[in-house]
């Protein structure tokens, strides 16, 4: 086989693998099919019933397309961009308006949380809103200060709000397995939260989902499906590298967690084992060494 190595098919294939990220990235934003809606709030439950006392089974983030299903009283439900489906109280969302966040003018927040406020000052007043990691903001044209540390956004109900350049990007150039473990280690600390997929709570697939989706990788929301993704392939223990899936339970038909693969023997996962929160811990020791039922690499 012949390698074309000139710059110029190097840069071409550059070029190629950055849209696809961006292709996978906006469908990460979006549902499956064409979104009718937007998320309203910071994050959102997903419900496994059309009731705020039934189980959580995900949420979805700020910014997001969510796709309406069918709508019972005062709750809808909705697909995500991951495709997983739940009730969610309608007034949680607003009908999806032509032009949000365009190709060119979309920002996401790259902090763990983020304060937008109403005039481009940190003192004047208190925020109008809090969004967490991954949020996703229009950004309005015009120079704010000739210092260039405020930014002019939209909202997604239409108001418009300042927000610090260092709390938001618009580059979604997908990272390496090594950036993906740095960033991981940002979390250390965040909480478990059950169904949580934001940096207000992850639980443990939600945590590693959005790891990988920092590669340019759309991966399955849940751990047993993850395990089982056609995206994947077995990796024996021995040959464990960072950036692998670790999956836990009793067996491979009931698993309960996963984490992911940092080296020398530690991994980082988001747990409720002895505190919950994103923590690293030792594959060496119990109770994961035990648990562990099988180990896979992202193709």
């Amino acid at each position: 086989m012949i390698v074309n190595s000139s710059p110029a098919f190097m840069k071409i294939t550059k070029l190629l693998t950055l849209l696809a990220f961006l292709c996978a990235a906006a469908v990460a934003q979006q549902s499956v099919a064409k979104p009718d809606s937007l998320v309203a709030r910071p994050v959102i439950n997903l419900y496994d019933k059309p009731s705020a006392d039934s189980s959580v089974a995900s949420q979805a983030l700020y910014g997001s397309g969510v796709l309406s299903l069918e709508k019972q009283g005062d709750w809808v439900r909705l697909r995500t961009g991951d495709d997983y489906t739940g009730w969610v109280a309608a007034a949680d969302l607003i009908p999806l308006h032509a032009g949000y966040a365009p190709p060119g003018h979309a920002l996401h927040v790259i902090q763990l949380s983020a304060n937008l406020y109403r005039e481009p000052s940190v003192t004047t007043h208190a925020p109008v809103l809090n969004l967490p990691w991954e949020s996703r903001l229009e950004l309005l044209p015009g120079k704010v200060d000739d210092a260039g540390r405020w930014l002019h956004v939209r909202l997604v109900d239409g108001r418009t709000a300042y927000v610090e350049q260092g709390n938001v990007s618009a580059d979604l150039t997908p990272l390496t397995i090594d950036q993906s473990l740095q960033l991981a280690r940002r979390f250390l600390g965040v909480t478990y939260t059950w169904g949580g997929v934001s940096s207000y709570g992850y639980d443990c697939s939600g945590f590693t989902q959005m790891l990988v989706r920092q590669r340019g990788i759309i991966m399955p929301r849940d751990a047993d499906v993850q395990m089982n993704w056609s995206g994947v392939l077995p990796v024996e223990r021995k040959n464990l590298q960072p950036g692998d899936l670790l999956f836990f339970g009793a067996s491979a038909d009931k698993i309960t967690h996963t984490g992911m693969y940092l080296g020398n023997g530690e991994f980082i996962h988001d747990t409720t084992n002895t505190h919950p929160v994103v923590q690293i811990s030792n594959l060496d020791q119990m109770p994961w060494t035990k648990l562990l039922v099988a180990a896979r690499r992202v193709k």
